[in-house]
């Protein structure tokens, strides 16, 4: 079967990274990528769930800056560690 070259371009702290963990399980890194091309190409999928951090959700932002807000206004209540968990065992 005829080969091609595919060029990847990445981080060099991901690719250090990337490189010590193939090492760790005994493949490199083209036997790593050449997996999940082959996973992607029987499946017709990414192998592995991708998804958005939930904390730049719209209305997580929304309620961050209702609270940055509420702090320039003065309108903050102020409370210690151990009188949140009070609370939190009410």
């Amino acid at each position: 079967m005829a080969q091609t070259t595919v060029s990847i371009r990445m981080d060099d702290e991901l690719k250090k990274d990337f490189d010590t963990i193939c090492n760790e399980l005994g493949m490199t890194m083209t036997t790593a990528v050449i997996m999940l091309a082959k996973k992607m190409s029987r499946e017709k999928r990414l192998p592995f769930e991708v998804s958005i951090d939930p904390f730049y959700s719209e209305s997580n932002m929304k309620a961050l800056h209702e609270s940055v807000e509420q702090m320039k206004a003065g309108k903050t209540i102020t409370k210690t560690f151990e009188e949140l968990e009070g609370l939190a065992d009410e």
